[in-house]
């Protein structure tokens, strides 16, 4: 069984007669880039200040690494960027991570050597905070983040601001933390299609409630271009499919939904096919939607 690096059940954060936070549950699997999506004030910065106790929750609970109770062992586990550490202006990338590590009490260099390596900054190490781009704040940001060795980063909007260069920069250290360190990471954002090019998994939250959990393939799922065959008789027609048309690009959703994802421009052809084999079609239609519009239709359903 894949660990468990994070649990919440039922997580509620109010403040007076505000809900920041609302019965929130979540699950994160070592190994998982886990993006969480919301709009501005939707709770996501609410829910990783509650996990890193930041904030108190108001009620529920939550587990790092399958501990409640040692929870100041397991945050020494956890690096995170969610308030931007106060770097010094006058001080330059080594001096200002050589500064937390003395108050980390990290003894030795190497590791400052090792995270600006990391995050590529290393050839920048000696260059003044203040004269840092927005995407080498960010990334030194990061570097601080994992400056403990941690197995678990948490990051929240980490690419707001950044050019496409800087978001790619940010984008390519954060697999490599993944890939190659094998750090679990928890981003927040409210960019999906950028999330999507490296989270496996997604987390809609909206006015401090979960409203869509899911991996990246289900989200493909939900968003590909495809035809839905809405019928009682899904085996049968699945069976039709291969036969008549030599399909094998297509996924039985449920007892009742085929989503097909050749034929796109035949639809009428299909239906054709279908009903001269004996299947009753319940329903036959195009669907796909960019992953804009369909953060965009999960917030109106969530709002009705």
């Amino acid at each position: 069984m894949q660990e468990i690096v994070l649990q919440t059940n039922n997580l509620t954060k109010k403040y007076k007669n505000f809900i920041a936070l609302d019965n929130t549950t979540i699950t994160i699997h070592k190994g998982d880039i886990y993006g969480l999506i919301g709009r501005n004030g939707a709770g996501k910065t609410t829910l990783m200040k509650t996990i890193t106790t930041l904030t108190n929750k108001t009620s529920g609970s939550f587990s790092l690494f399958g501990s409640e109770e040692e929870l100041t062992e397991s945050k020494r586990r956890i690096g995170c960027l969610i308030e931007s550490p106060a770097f010094f202006g006058n001080l330059t990338a080594y001096q200002n991570l050589k500064y937390y590590s003395i108050q980390k009490g990290i003894v030795g260099e190497k590791q400052i050597e090792k995270v600006l390596k990391t995050v590529d900054l290393w050839k920048e190490k000696n260059k003044k905070f203040k004269n840092f781009s927005l995407g080498m704040k960010q990334r030194l940001g990061i570097a601080f983040a994992i400056l403990d060795n941690p197995d678990f980063i948490i990051l929240d909007e980490p690419i707001n601001g950044l050019d496409p260069i800087g978001i790619k920069e940010i984008r390519d250290t954060l697999k490599k933390l993944n890939e190659e360190e094998k750090i679990t990471i928890l981003i927040s954002s409210h960019i999906l299609s950028e999330l999507y090019l490296i989270a496996n998994h997604f987390c809609f939250i909206d006015k401090g409630k979960i409203i869509k959990d899911l991996s990246k393939e289900e989200l493909d799922l939900e968003c590909s271009k495809c035809i839905v065959i809405k019928t009682k008789d899904v085996k049968k027609a699945s069976v039709v499919l291969e036969k008549e048309l030599s399909a094998t690009n297509y996924k039985v959703i449920d007892n009742t939904e085929i989503r097909l994802y050749d034929e796109l421009e035949n639809l009428a052809e299909v239906n054709k096919i279908l009903l001269m084999n004996g299947i009753e079609i319940m329903g036959i239609y195009e669907t796909g939607i960019s992953l804009e519009d369909y953060f965009n239709s999960l917030i109106k359903d969530g709002e009705k």
